[in-house]
């Protein structure tokens, strides 16, 4: 059979013991942080067109409010969660915040 899209190895580095765990952990971790952050962006700049769009309608600038402070909470406790799984990361002597990725030619 010819390999049109090349040929996928088993990464054998990244499943070494618990550390490898705690590494796909993060990394998955990190992906949501991201995605989280970028849906932060989006919510605030929905809420500040909702608010600018109200024209005095209380309820609306109730509404773009209650959404810009949902949105801010939401942010604070993901970063804090990031903050918690640097200090374990701390005390327990495991990186979690910037695990090294491993590919097939490492």
């Amino acid at each position: 059979m010819i390999a049109i899209f090349g040929t996928i190895s088993n990464p054998t580095k990244f499943a070494d013991g618990p550390a490898g765990f705690f590494n796909f952990l993060s990394t998955i971790f990190k992906l949501a942080g991201t995605v989280a952050g970028l849906y932060f962006v989006v919510q605030i700049i929905i809420a500040g067109y909702g608010y600018l769009s109200a024209n005095g309608d209380e309820k609306k600038v109730a509404a773009a409010w209650a959404t810009i402070w949902q949105s801010a909470m939401g942010f604070v406790i993901v970063a804090g969660a990031f903050v918690l799984a640097t200090v374990i990361g701390k005390v327990t002597g495991i990186n979690p915040t910037n695990p090294t990725l491993y590919g097939p030619n490492n």
